[in-house]
């Protein structure tokens, strides 16, 4: 018989190429080659670009029950994109390049700020973004620092770790603003300005993602040479050891 699934069982891991198709690209082609009026037009466009992201992030929770904190905000940024264009175009309100130049680097700039914030807490953002156990071995890493006493200088590589990420996240935010403000010239609720939004999902990964990744992997490399340097652990101990292979009957 085989054995049901017990809560230890880890989740499935996520398809970044999925991931990337419905958050960033299938947008992207739906507003710059349906938005014609003989096509989806501008309206449904917007409509059926943002409801796959939206549509992922729900139907990734279903697979893998599992929340985290990127995930919730990018379905809060999914939201306030469709609040923004859909009552444009019902003329409920209009949102300018400026309106969503703030949207767009608002989710960023809130997590830069909340990551120093919340070493004062005592709960700092830093040990669920790089330091966690779903990475790290965590436990074995605290047993070597309690044995070389040296959970002090763990606790100033923390703190200098999360200005690290602090600033990723502040340097998105500025990125964001500005490829939104130079991009969105159109008139809003227009088929080009649907285009110009497509386009900013496209330019998104070279202009935004790519030097904010390549700060947090600059930080995640300095927060792991620091962790071996303080607990004498060769960097294969730092993660957990892969499962044991089932053996062939």
């Amino acid at each position: 018989m085989a054995e049901s699934p017990t809560s230890s069982t880890p989740p499935p891991r996520e398809n970044l190429l999925l991931n990337l198709a419905c958050n960033v690209f299938l947008p992207g082609l739906i507003l710059d080659k349906l938005s014609k009026a003989d096509r989806l037009g501008p309206l449904w466009a917007l409509v059926v670009a943002l409801s796959l992201p939206l549509g992922y992030g729900i139907w990734d929770w279903f697979l893998r029950r599992k929340w985290n904190l990127f995930s919730i905000l990018g379905i809060v940024g999914t939201l306030a994109s469709g609040g923004l264009g859909v009552g444009t175009h019902l003329g409920w309100w209009r949102a300018t390049a400026l309106w969503y130049a703030i949207k767009e680097a608002s989710i960023p700039a809130l997590i830069g700020i909340a990551i120093p914030v919340s070493l004062l807490g005592g709960k700092p953002l830093v040990r669920e973004l790089l330091y966690n156990d779903q990475v790290l071995d965590t436990r074995r890493v605290a047993d070597a620092l309690r044995e070389r006493q040296a959970e002090a200088g763990f606790q100033r590589l923390l703190v200098s770790s999360s200005w690290l990420l602090t600033v990723s996240f502040l340097l998105s935010a500025a990125l964001n603003f500005g490829l939104a403000m130079w991009l969105l010239k159109a008139e809003p609720a227009s088929e080009e300005w649907n285009r110009q939004l497509g386009r900013m999902s496209w330019m998104s990964w070279p202009v935004i993602v790519v030097p904010s990744m390549g700060m947090m992997i600059w930080a995640l490399m300095r927060l792991l040479n620091g962790i071996q340097r303080l607990t004498g652990l060769k960097p294969e101990e730092l993660f957990h050891a892969p499962p044991p292979k089932a053996k062939a009957k």
